[in-house]
């Protein structure tokens, strides 16, 4: 009895213990304990759109000198590219225990004459204004001497649509006019559509890229080749042409000195060309409309043309900037994905008001965002289970040289490199619902980023210029032509806070006036919020796809499927 007495006035002092006196409240319950932090999502928040604008207002400031492959504004991309890597505590992407992987190219200065006649009678040319031309060959001269013009349409020769605008003609020694982009085949249910039957319908295909045009001309055997410039279907006004073509031009070094190479690129602009078809008796126009069928045969013009080029030559060993953060599995960290991005633009040209190209949009916001990202893989508490490679690539501008030598020549193999993410051209109008995707439908990467997309409120939908061919227009498409599966997104347009149309309108006024012009500039308004949480999507998607135990692929219907396969088939 006395040992239950004790335990029942213990009892009762603990419980006068635990009860407060009349009007004190009773103390707080203990908080719930705090979600568990997902250490992707929190390493992502180093992705910031101030970290993207500081290294954008570097890179494309006036000490750069608009970042030219061979010039000093090279050797200053370079260099502050590998000091940030290194300060993030990134490894050397070479095996050779280097953050650069060489690129051997060639630069040809040239000064261009062009001659076209009618009848003996010249038609009025000057350079730039009128016309470009350029060489690859490594030579001090090119000349082409009357040579006969003949138009061949859009130049395409495109067996599985049964398309050739050539007919057998032999070409050798011939100059070769031909139109931009590739044949917008009317439906012929409904004229105002394109038949999806050829050329993908309102998409550009690779036949209408303009290097494959003078990559056909070549094969061919032709003297010239002069594409006709339009601005719609080129997707940019003539000064682009203008300032892209008018300064040094590179190649990658070649054993043959490019002696493969047609003897002459050439651009004309629309009045030119209305006016030589004029002089030759011949309506542009309708040639253009005839050109849109398969039945189309190469007309001669009764014309001739005459280049003389003469180069000034250098070799220039160019540079990819490259970094590595090794996976942690030690079977998967010899399994690779790459994030690439274009450190390069168009350089000065001192015969301007405003001599220096700072290409802040093109491309130093898409080299920024690379860092970004990069800064993302080094804030996370472990790296993935497979490598990931850090690739600024050189001479995008001069025909995608610098990712062209790395598909040719990988640090990594590519059939141990399961995706490539690139980024040309990151948004600066702030934060947007959706995100583009160009070349929609190639590839599972598509899948995946959808569905991270989708977590943080974002939708992601096609590409809006199709007609424009984008996908072969940056540097992942020479990844997808060796087979490595490659997502390009694109900034949105519904500019959160912003009327509709504001986004549209914004992009077709960088295109406009901007794009390839020396006015690419950081701008006041720029809002890098946007690009930074565009560059989050893709880190956590390469994090997952670097994490994943499902390779990407090609989809039914890609022109790249069957290369990964028999890629991945013969691989050891």
């Amino acid at each position: 009895m006395m040992k239950q007495l004790l335990i029942g006035i213990a009892a009762a002092a603990l419980a006068a213990c635990a009860t407060p006196p009349s009007g004190v409240a009773p103390a707080p319950a203990a908080a719930p304990a705090p979600a568990p932090i997902d250490p992707v999502a929190q390493a992502g928040q180093a992705i910031t759109g101030d970290l993207i604008l500081d290294h954008i207002k570097v890179l494309a400031s006036d000490a750069f000198e608009g970042r030219l492959p061979g010039t000093v504004g090279e050797d200053k991309t370079v260099a502050y590219l590998t000091a940030q890597f290194k300060t993030l505590g990134l490894a050397p992407g070479n095996p050779d225990g280097s953050y650069v992987q060489n690129v051997p190219m060639v630069g040809i200065s040239g000064t261009p004459t062009m001659q076209l006649k009618v009848g003996g009678k010249s038609i009025k040319l000057e350079p730039k204004h009128d016309f470009v031309a350029a060489t690859q060959r490594f030579v001090p001269e090119v000349k082409v001497k009357d040579s006969d013009i003949v138009f061949v349409g859009y130049g395409v020769q495109a067996p599985e649509y049964g398309w050739d605008d050539y007919k057998g003609l032999d070409v050798h020694g011939k100059t070769l006019v031909m139109l931009i982009n590739d044949p917008a085949v009317p439906d012929p249910n409904d004229p105002s559509k394109l038949d999806a039957r050829y050329f993908k319908g309102p998409a550009m295909t690779y036949y209408g890229r303009w290097t494959y045009k003078y990559e056909i001309a070549s094969t061919l055997g032709a003297a010239a080749a002069i594409i006709v410039h339009e601005t719609i279907p080129a997707a940019y006004p003539w000064e682009v042409v203008e300032h892209s073509w008018g300064g040094e031009q590179f190649s990658l070094a070649a054993a043959d000195k490019n002696m493969s190479r047609v003897p002459v690129q050439s651009w004309i602009t629309l009045d030119k060309a209305h006016e030589l078809f004029s002089a030759a008796g011949y309506d542009f126009d309708t040639l253009k409309k005839a050109a849109l069928s398969r039945d189309f045969k190469p007309v001669a013009l009764k014309a001739k043309a005459g280049f003389t080029i003469r180069n000034k030559v250098r070799e220039v060993q160019s540079h990819n900037v490259v970094a590595v953060l090794p996976g942690n599995d030690p079977q998967l960290k010899n399994e690779y994905i790459v994030y690439t991005a274009h450190w390069d633009h168009l350089g000065r040209d001192d015969s301007l008001p405003d001599p220096i190209f700072n290409g802040a949009a093109d491309n130093a916001s898409g080299t920024a965002g690379l860092l970004a990202i990069a800064k993302g893989y080094a804030a996370l508490p472990q790296a993935p289970k497979r490598s990931v490679l850090f690739a600024a690539v050189t001479a995008e501008e001069q025909g995608l040289l610098g990712a062209q030598y790395y598909a040719a020549h990988p640090l990594y193999p590519l059939t141990r490199t399961l995706a490539d993410f690139n980024m040309d051209v990151l948004n600066t109008l702030g934060p947007t619902k959706d995100i583009q995707i160009i070349g929609t439908g190639q590839n599972t990467l598509e899948d995946s980023f959808t569905a991270i997309a989708a977590k943080h409120g974002r939708v992601v939908v096609p590409d809006t210029d199709t007609p424009k061919g984008f996908y072969y227009r940056s540097d992942q498409f020479e990844f997808a032509k060796r087979g490595v599966p490659a997502l390009y997104p694109k900034a949105g347009e519904q500019v959160i806070g912003k009327p509709d149309g504001y986004g549209a309108a914004k992009r077709a006024e960088y295109t406009a006036n901007d794009y390839h012009k020396p006015s690419d500039e950081v701008k006041p308004d720029w809002d890098l919020s946007g690009g930074a949480a565009d560059a989050r999507l893709l880190f956590e998607t390469g994090y997952a796809v670097a994490n994943g135990t499902i390779w990407p692929t090609w989809k039914d219907g890609s022109e790249f499927k069957a290369i990964r396969e028999a890629q991945l088939k013969a691989a050891p």
